[in-house]
């Protein structure tokens, strides 16, 4: 979920599913619907106007669900803190079980990650 990101944290996740990290191997797939999602990674601060939307698509994840805040400003705003559209950081929003830091992470990082998710 694209909280309110500049899009950098999106690029580097798009590169975990590459042929050069592939993600997949460790258990790991995007999906497009929430509803078949095990988990949600929210990419950038939570701005006010998303703030709804991703709470609703956390509620529609189905239950154990894991969250991982992606980036510094899913974290803890970056360099965004303290705009008058941030609503704040994913972790005031929803309950985070992983962070990722990083401006934006490296695919190696949120592998690692999503390898400590799946046991893989």
């Amino acid at each position: 979920v694209a909280a309110g990101s500049c899009n950098g944290c999106e690029i580097e996740i798009s590169g975990c599913f590459s042929p050069v990290y592939d993600a997949e191997r460790f258990g790991a797939r995007l999906v497009a619907s929430p509803r078949h999602a095990d988990g949600l990674l929210v990419t950038g601060v939570v701005t006010h106007n998303m703030r709804r939307a991703l709470v609703e698509t956390f509620e529609a994840t189905p239950e154990p669900r894991v969250v991982v805040a992606v980036g510094d400003c899913a974290r803890n705003c970056g360099e965004l803190a303290g705009g008058s559209g941030v609503a704040g950081a994913v972790a005031d929003v929803l309950p985070v079980d992983i962070e990722i830091a990083g401006c934006p992470p490296a695919p190696a990082d949120i592998v690692a990650a999503l390898r400590s998710i799946t046991g893989r």
